[in-house]
């Protein structure tokens, strides 16, 4: 199979500089904010963005180095399968974020519950629809854990060192 190549559509920027402060999730993270800098020549694609309470960041783990098949989440003290876990040490470094879109203005969008660490290239913007996205039946494999019960509603977790 050829090589897939993409090119960002812009950047995100947020105060988190370092991989230990940047929040687990956003979901833990509500007062977190940041902006979405989407380049000029992709802007027009922004247009009825700004009725949609959150949209799905789609961006390049830049500051990844390799990968691990089987690694070690930040919720747990087990090893589990790459694709069974949210970890930026994959095959290929793709992340994604739902958050909060606060503001549009112009080319930029001010959002919140960001998990993302400052300069993250983006590569895509979706809107996250309510009747498209969730699945009240969906199961949450190893994070139904009942030691995992944090998970339910805390905020500002961190990375661990």
């Amino acid at each position: 199979m050829e090589e897939i190549r993409y090119r960002p559509i812009g950047v995100i920027h947020t105060g988190f500089r370092d991989k230990k402060d940047t929040p687990i999730q956003g979901v833990f993270a509500r007062g977190a904010k940041g902006e979405v800098v989407v380049f000029h020549e992709y802007a027009a694609g922004l247009k009825d963005i700004e009725g949609f309470s959150h949209i799905i960041l789609i961006y390049h783990f830049h500051l990844a180095d390799g990968y691990s098949l089987v690694s070690m989440p930040f919720l747990e003290d087990r090893h589990h399968g790459i694709f069974a876990i949210r970890h930026f040490k994959r095959p290929n470094p793709i992340g994604l974020s739902v958050v909060k879109l606060e503001r549009v203005v112009g080319n930029r969008l001010e959002i919140s519950e960001v998990d993302i660490i400052d300069g993250t290239p983006l590569l895509d913007i979706k809107p996250f629809v309510p009747q498209f996205d969730n699945r009240p039946e969906a199961k949450s494999g190893w994070l139904s854990s009942p030691h995992l019960d944090m998970v339910k509603g805390e905020s500002g977790m961190h990375r661990p060192e």
